[in-house]
């Protein structure tokens, strides 16, 4: 069974900083993809990043508009762990964050991701 497991939400202050972490355990990926989503209260959940990686090494990411320069994503392919990398924290970032992980080609359609956790929390005061 297929687990992802998120952690590192919390309360932050405008401009603070946050690192999530997101472990994948229960399958070893081929071609592994991970992606983060955001869900506010009362919206959709949208993209926020997305990483894939082969032998250990960062092939590619992608980034929604609103966080690029600001977020990174990453990965440890010997712990099976993705990470966000969250600076220069806005209000607007506040939200649920979703980790989901495919096989395949990097994708922003949440509808296209097959495992997902269950989600932790970011909020950013003002």
């Amino acid at each position: 069974q297929v687990q992802l497991v998120e952690s590192g939400g919390g309360l932050v202050q405008t401009g603070g900083p946050l690192r999530l972490s997101c472990t994948i355990s229960g399958r070893t990926f081929a071609s592994p993809v991970v992606a983060w989503f955001g869900q506010a209260p009362g919206k959709e959940r949208v993209f926020v990043a997305a990483v894939t990686w082969s032998r250990g090494f960062v092939y590619y990411a992608d980034y929604a508009d609103s966080v690029k320069g600001r977020f990174t994503i990453s990965s440890d392919n010997r712990k099976n762990t993705a990470y966000l990398q969250m600076n220069n924290l806005k209000p607007e970032d506040s939200a649920v964050y979703y980790c989901a992980a495919r096989e395949g080609s990097l994708s922003r359609d949440f509808s296209s991701f097959d495992y997902w956790g269950q989600g932790t929390q970011v909020t950013v005061s003002s």
